[in-house]
């Protein structure tokens, strides 16, 4: 079973290093079946239970997994390469429609936002031991979160959502557990969660976000957290409703010791209501970013959840990178008090290039979501061969690998830079590179 390798060890400590150091050797590989705990106490002399806590200490650690009777077996690596990478180069002379990013012309100016925090430093410099959140940021983020109705709760500042979301695993979750998510869902996301050692299940989206029967079937399977992107869902622009809202709220009272994050990233650029579904469960957590108004490298994300979880975040931030920079904090409270953006203007802006394709690509006789925010999602028949011709088209997108882990193939089209003269080609583009058909849906 082990191909030669001698587990060794007479203690639970002792069992655990020896399996731990032939897996980072090599000895062990990812996949590989362990002995049953029975027959490893015999070989090893030892109590069954001595070889049971060993085991629960390498699952615990992330270096082994257990399936009941299947048995146990070291587990897959983390992923090291990033879905990122699962894309197609964009050669010259190539329009680039797969970036993600926002529009450049949208973003305010950032100059007069940091020399005011800056001059503002000057005057009163934080040092170690001041308070974490600027005061005047948290005041507003909260006077937000009140008027969207998410419920009251202390605040924490982060490096961007992907690093809010991680810290709240962490605070919670242990190597070995599952959490639910969108499919098709944020690259990034998918990434994270293997490698902090726990398992994905995948749940359905339609235009309305997470589909009710899957997420009952995640969580009455045990999964311990479910992330929920509210709006601006990436890559399929999918809103929550207040329909489906009510639905999640329904199951989400039978699982009261879920962990729920909730994503609201596209604050700022999207004109559709938020219905939060937080509240309910014991632990929870509502994370929103400025990246997509304000621009991607400034990284901060507001934190509210209940008592526990914002605490636990925020300890473990003091004992590692302390706090996001009070600087970046002061810059980002003075966009917002000058109206540096409207998100009015935004998110109309946004609306109507996708709907300009989305439109075009209809009358084509081809399927695309896109309710919200920067992108298009075009399910496909061939994703490999939709974005091999459309790149001989002159046309990059993103290839739906980079968001999916069981949902059908697609391709996801950025829209927030798409002009008007041409939607059109681009829709002629995709019409014949995936050929109009039945409607394909997504789920």
């Amino acid at each position: 079973m082990l191909e030669g390798y001698r587990i060794e060890g007479r203690r639970a400590a002792e069992i655990a290093a020896s399996v731990e150091r032939a897996v980072g050797s090599g000895e062990l590989e990812p996949g590989q079946l362990l002995p049953p705990m029975r027959e490893l106490a015999t070989d090893l002399g030892v109590n069954p239970n001595t070889v049971a806590a060993a085991y629960r200490v390498l699952r615990e650690r992330g270096v082994i997994e257990t399936a009941g009777r299947r048995g146990s077996r070291v587990r897959p690596r983390p992923a090291t390469t990033g879905r990122e990478f699962v894309r197609a180069d964009v050669p010259a002379g190539v329009r680039n429609v797969a970036s993600g990013n926002p529009d450049l012309a949208l973003l305010p100016s950032l100059a007069k936002a940091f020399a005011a925090a800056g001059e503002l430093a000057d005057r009163d410099p934080v040092l170690y031991g001041d308070d974490p959140v600027e005061p005047e940021l948290a005041r507003i983020a909260r006077n937000w979160l009140d008027a969207d109705g998410v419920p009251e709760g202390p605040l924490a500042v982060a490096s961007g959502s992907l690093d809010a979301i991680e810290r709240v695993l962490a605070a919670h979750l242990k190597p070995g557990d599952t959490v639910a998510v969108e499919d098709p869902g944020w690259g990034s996301l998918l990434d994270l969660i293997p490698a902090l050692g726990l398992r994905t299940v995948p749940v359905g989206v339609d235009d309305e976000g997470p589909l009710p029967d899957d997420v009952r079937r995640a969580l009455d399977s045990g999964a311990r957290a479910l992330i929920v992107t509210d709006r601006v869902q990436n890559p399929t622009g999918a809103v929550v409703s207040a329909t489906r809202a009510r639905a999640l709220r329904s199951t989400l009272r039978q699982h009261p010791d879920l962990l729920l994050i909730e994503d609201d990233h596209g604050h700022g650029i999207v004109d559709l209501p938020l219905h939060p579904l937080a509240g309910i469960t014991r632990h929870w957590a509502f994370v929103r970013s400025v990246a997509k108004a304000y621009g991607p490298d400034l990284r901060l994300a507001v934190l509210t959840g209940d008592e526990v979880t914002v605490d636990r975040v925020r300890g473990r931030q003091r004992l590692g990178a302390g706090w996001v920079s009070r600087l970046v904090q002061r810059a980002v409270v003075r966009l917002w008090a000058d109206g540096a953006v409207d998100p009015k203007v935004v998110a109309a802006t946004y609306a109507g290039r996708r709907d300009l394709l989305i439109r075009a690509l209809a009358e084509r006789g081809v399927e695309a979501h896109g309710r919200s925010g920067l992108n298009v999602w075009i399910p496909v028949p061939d994703e490999t061969g939709a974005v091999a011709r459309l790149l001989h088209a002159g046309w990059a997108v993103a290839p739906g690998a980079r968001f999916r882990t069981s949902s059908p193939p697609g391709i996801r089209v950025t829209t927030s830079t798409l002009g008007e003269e041409e939607a059109g080609p681009l829709a002629d583009a995709v019409a014949t590179a995936v050929g109009p058909g039945p409607t394909r849906s997504y789920m």
